[in-house]
This record gives C-alpha cells, structure tokens and sequence, in this order.
C-alpha cells in the first residue's frame, strides 16, 4: 500500500481466494495506511529531535565538509553521491532504529538526493552491523580506485582491531584488518569519531567516519590489490550476517 510523499507499507502477497476469486478488504487497507502515517510521524519527530542536539550539528559539518572536499579532489558531482544503508532495525517497533533513520534521512536532507550512478563517490551508513558486512564491501571495492570514493558512517574499524585478537581478525577478516591495522603499523582508512549526547549514546555508541585517502592507500604494496579472494568465513562460530546457499 503506497503511502503519501513516497512511504510503502510493504506486506504478504496474498493468495488468491478460493474459486479464482480475489476477496479485497478496504479495512485492512485503511490500517495499513494508517499505521504507515504513524510511521512517518514517528521518524518524522525523531528528525525534529535530532536537530536539536549539539552532536547533529557536528556530524553534519563534518560530513559536508569530507565529501565536498572528497569529490573536488575526484572532479566528481556531489550531486551524483550515492548512499548505501545496511543493517537498520525494524524502525516501527525499534526506538533505536528509529533514531538512526531518522539521522539518515537528516543527512540525506543534508546532502541533497543521493542519485545512484556506478562508480561515482558513495556514502554507506552502517549502524551497528556485523564485521562479516563490512568486509565484504571492502572486497567488493577492493582497488585504491574505488575505495577512495567510499565514505563509511559506522562501527568504528579501531574500535572492532581493539576488541579482537589480532591474528582471528586476520585470518576472518582479512580485508577489514588490512584497513584498521594497530597504531604501530600502516593503516589505510581515516578514522574520526562522531559525538553524540549521553541520551543517544545506546543509538550511535561506537560511531566514527571513516574514508580511504588516497596517499594512504598507495602506501600499500601492490601485492595487497591482485586478485582478492572472496571471504568464506569458516572459522566464524557467530557469524553476524545470512550467507546465500552454496551450489
């Protein structure tokens, strides 16, 4: 059931009544329309919630600030910036999940609409997902080229190569341990955490921007980049992502 100003109730297909017959009900349609004009309420003042918080401003500033000077560098459109969002909770029942749609939506408003277009300069926002996601992103992208264009709001990368066992890391997930090296090694991505008030702390705790600078990429070997191989996860006990079916 499509909603007002683009918002879709997505449902079950329903079968069709016995003898051929489809048996329509303007009840349950008027439910639905309903509940999905609560929604939008919903999102809609945890947008007006966020804007007055000290911490929408700082994400905002920062982020105009990072991509404007990321596709200037790349003679890209910042019109043509495509946004990518995994891993959101189910937002109608979800207070969390609400927040960080709402903060999304907020950024997108920002930014104006993000166009899909291959190949041009990306925002992937990833609240709170698995390590399993964004390794594979990484190596679907895995070439200087393309990760420069890839502008991440997430988990902090320090904060997962802190919370792990350097050699787990490595061996499960290689590409992200190649990105979020210890201090004391070469890392490639750029990492700068997001703030956030003490009452949104359970919705962005962990939060930080991350992008993949250039000069710090072709700091790597040029080994690093031929022909990465896709990720199996056969050690992985707690596996945070569904994984198709292997013929």
């Amino acid at each position: 059931m499509a909603c007002n100003e683009g918002w879709q109730v997505a449902g079950r297909r329903k079968g069709a009544a016995r003898r051929g017959k489809q048996v329509l009900n303007p009840k349950l349609d008027s439910q639905q329309d309903s509940d999905c004009k609560i929604d939008q309420q919903k999102i809609i003042h945890g947008m007006n919630e966020l804007r007055g918080e000290t911490f929408w401003m700082e994400w905002k500033d920062l982020l105009c600030e990072r991509l404007l000077s990321s596709t200037s560098e790349q003679s890209e459109d910042a019109s043509l910036l495509q946004c990518v969002c995994y891993g959101l909770g189910h937002f109608e029942s979800c207070v969390s999940a609400r927040f960080q749609l709402a903060m999304l939506l907020l950024l997108l408003e920002t930014l104006q609409e993000g166009k899909r277009a291959v190949y041009q300069p990306t925002l992937f926002y990833l609240m709170h997902c698995g390590k399993a996601l964004y390794n594979n992103l990484l190596w679907r992208n895995w070439t200087p080229r393309t990760l420069q264009k890839m502008t991440i709001i997430g988990n902090s990368f320090n904060g997962i190569q802190e919370r792990m066992l350097q050699r787990e890391l490595e061996r499960d997930y290689s590409f992200l341990s190649r990105v979020s090296l210890p201090s004391n090694m070469i890392g490639v991505c750029e990492e700068t955490p997001l703030s956030c008030s003490s009452r949104f702390l359970d919705v962005f705790n962990d939060t930080a921007l991350i992008q993949f600078p250039l000069e710090n990429l072709n700091k790597l070997p040029e080994c690093t980049w031929t022909e990465p191989s896709e990720p199996l996860y056969q050690h992985c006990q707690d596996l945070e992502i569904i994984q198709r079916e292997k013929d």
